[in-house]
């Protein structure tokens, strides 16, 4: 199974449909998205290019192929605008040999690990920055980085799982 990783959207149509764009020409059979899709959240400033209604209808077009988490900028309110559920602060996807504990990363992270036995590969989002590492115990953590926001010095980006390996894509 292959695997698009996105997070961290936040009302940016533009840089989400280069992604999905990029994702359609690798092929895909997920979309994870790893939290904070609509709102462009109060300590960001309004981001260049905002529409937080073309972005649902973006994802609601792909609903069949996403599996999602809620992010700390996402509320019930945006809930009501997707036809995906977004509520969950993580789900657990199995792909080929790897089960991913996908979540956003303010509740579970490579700092605060969710429950044992949850997977072998922990992907969030929330920090804005990619990221792919082994930890000591083995567990991989791999974070997409943001495709509209991206902080620490690093460019928007997103994911991809081919089956075996996990990449990290510049927009």
């Amino acid at each position: 199974m292959r695997v698009l990783f996105i997070s961290d959207i936040h009302g940016v149509p533009s840089t989400l449909e280069a992604a999905l764009s990029a994702g359609d020409a690798l092929g895909f059979d997920k979309i994870a998205l790893l939290g904070d899709l609509l709102y462009h959240g109060p300590r960001n400033g309004v981001p260049n290019f905002y529409d937080p209604v073309k972005v649902a209808a973006l994802l609601n077009a792909r609903k069949d192929r996403i599996v999602a988490v809620r992010g700390n900028c996402d509320a019930e309110v945006d809930q009501m605008m997707l036809d995906f559920p977004i509520t969950a602060d993580y789900q657990v996807l199995e792909a080929g040999e790897e089960t991913f504990f996908l979540t956003h990363g303010h509740l579970f992270n490579e700092f605060r690990l969710p429950p044992l036995g949850m997977g072998t590969v922990l992907a969030y989002g929330h920090t804005h920055v990619p990221e792919l590492k082994t930890l000591d115990c083995g567990l991989k953590i791999f974070n997409p980085g943001s495709v509209s926001l991206p902080k620490g010095g690093s460019s928007r980006s997103f994911g991809y799982f081919d089956g075996k390996n996990l990449y990290h894509y510049t927009i």
